[in-house]
């Protein structure tokens, strides 16, 4: 089992996002869709993607000021540029801030899938298969955790979720974007499954003082280790 691929899609056009988001989707990735420059650079602080798919043409701030405000923060998330424009210059202004690769449109969608399989391999080689977390390691390419030194047997489902919160240490990660992120693995997820697998994380966790927190009408919280397991 691979892990879970997360791709943000930057673009105004409804119908072109919707195409490519349908087309990564059926590859099994998790997919974000987003409208607006503003919104693309809030969610990058917010969530940690793979790759992110970014438009020129925006309205608001455009994709190279986007592109601009990304790698400013530091942030190396391999970043694909579309641009409606044959201009040469274009295509080099984005390379030159920080863009991964480009497409201009139209483009064929297999191809731009092909792309972003690149782009994925490349951010996944960055981050490295190992996190972890106080007591916590988890090799996330092997798909194995320890706990303490001793083995964390963990279902798929819990799994994922707990990938989710510790992508978010001591950051509020609301049920609704748990059910967005692990949604693709098949079944319809509720809040309540959620909340199952929640606290089936927190009675494997607890113990060796590894702590979610239940931020109530907002969600889940997983707090930095303290190094101490007691209370």
């Amino acid at each position: 089992m691979i892990d879970r691929v997360r791709i943000l899609i930057v673009e105004d056009d409804a119908a072109l996002a919707s195409g490519i988001a349908r087309i990564l989707q059926g590859e099994g990735h998790a997919v974000d869709v987003m409208a607006r420059g503003e919104e693309a650079v809030l969610g990058a602080r917010q969530e940690r993607f793979d790759t992110i798919i970014l438009d020129v043409g925006l309205p608001g701030i455009d994709g190279f000021e986007v592109l601009r405000r990304l790698r400013a923060a530091d942030d190396r998330t391999p970043v694909l540029i579309l641009t409606a424009r044959d201009a040469l210059d274009d295509r080099v202004r984005g390379l030159d801030l920080g863009a991964d690769d480009y497409m201009a449109k139209p483009f064929a969608m297999p191809e731009l899938a092909a792309r972003v399989r690149a782009l994925v391999r490349r951010s996944q080689a960055q981050t490295g298969p190992r996190v972890v977390h106080g007591p916590l390691v988890m090799d996330t390419l092997a798909r194995r955790a320890q706990l303490a030194g001793q083995p964390l047997d963990l279902a798929a489902r819990e799994w994922a979720v707990l990938e989710v919160l510790l992508a978010r240490v001591e950051k509020i990660v609301s049920k609704e974007a748990i059910i967005q992120a692990v949604a693709s693995w098949g079944e319809e997820l509720t809040t309540n499954a959620i909340e199952v697998y929640v606290s089936r994380l927190r009675s494997k966790l607890e113990p060796a003082g590894l702590k979610i927190r239940t931020v109530r009408g907002f969600g889940y919280m997983l707090e930095e280790f303290k190094g101490d397991s007691a209370g």
